[in-house]
């Protein structure tokens, strides 16, 4: 890999790590509809221009049904489950969570679009499964202020995020990633936008609670499509996916750092496993012959 791409795949790593805590900050504030709102809005408000200046709004109205299913999926959903697990639920702990994606991507392919998976790759799914158990197990606590209902919204995420790239492969294939990126923001945005108003905060969000929202939107979600569509052009989409190593590694930092979270047996141990069993999913770990 040329250091250029190791760069940007370093960035965007401690940039989606970042995204966790961000949430964690503003989320007391907003409220996780209102901030999910903002988060998908002025992402799509910052990548528009450029979708404008190269032409891209006619794509986006062709395939507009699509996109509003990868808007609803692949954002919307998900990162309105994170945000309403980030009010009892730590930064790292998100992080890790989220590195599962893969696998359920390749489980959502494999029942879908009938990808092939073989007995390797099978068994990292089921590694990564485990991963999970051990990471949520100390924190499934159902009872009244208990953490389990945050747990559940955490590790359902990856699920729809799974769904989401299905789709696109399905249904968006050839699309330019510009375009997706801005079309699918936009549909985000419009999916939330009648629960946001009913759902905004009477009173006024602090200077912190802003920023990190507008650093959420713009830095984590828009300018962060263009470094992955990027890395994708430059190293192909599996080498872009190994950034799913690295963003646990960076959103446990940063919240152990900046908030003072401490770092748990449990998301150690679950963290570990859950990557080794994402690599063999992801074909990224063979056997020798």
């Amino acid at each position: 890999m040329r250091q250029r791409n190791l760069m940007d795949l370093l960035l965007l790593a401690a940039v989606w790590g970042g995204s966790f805590l961000f949430m964690r900050v503003a989320v007391k504030e907003f409220g996780p509809i209102a901030l999910i709102e903002l988060r998908v809005g002025l992402a799509a408000l910052f990548l528009l221009p450029a979708a404008m200046w190269r032409g891209k709004l006619p794509l986006i109205a062709r395939h507009w049904k699509a996109l509003l299913v990868v808007g609803t999926l692949n954002a919307a959903v998900p990162f309105l489950l994170y945000a309403y697990a980030a009010q009892s639920l730590g930064a790292g702990f998100l992080s890790v969570a989220n590195a599962v994606t893969p696998v359920w991507g390749a489980v959502v392919g494999w029942l879908w679009l009938k990808d092939k998976l073989p007995w390797m790759r099978s068994l990292g799914l089921l590694i990564g499964l485990v991963g999970i158990i051990v990471l949520v197990w100390d924190k499934l606590d159902f009872q009244a202020g208990g953490t389990g209902p945050a747990v559940l919204a955490a590790v359902s995420a990856p699920v729809f995020y799974g769904i989401a790239a299905n789709w696109t492969k399905r249904f968006l294939s050839g699309v330019d990633a510009l375009a997706s990126a801005t079309g699918s923001m936009i549909a985000a945005s419009l999916v939330l936008l009648p629960l946001a108003i009913p759902a905004w905060p009477d009173a006024p969000a602090s200077a912190s609670a802003w920023i990190s929202t507008i650093l959420l939107a713009v830095v984590c979600t828009g300018a962060a499509y263009i470094i992955f569509f990027r890395l994708i052009a430059n190293v192909g989409p599996t080498g872009a996916v190994s950034v799913t190593f690295l963003v646990p590694i960076f959103g446990v930092v940063w919240g152990a750092w900046l908030l003072d979270e401490a770092l748990t047996p449990s998301i150690v141990i679950g963290a570990a496993i859950i990557l080794v069993g994402t690599a063999l999913a992801l074909g990224l770990l063979k056997p020798r012959a």
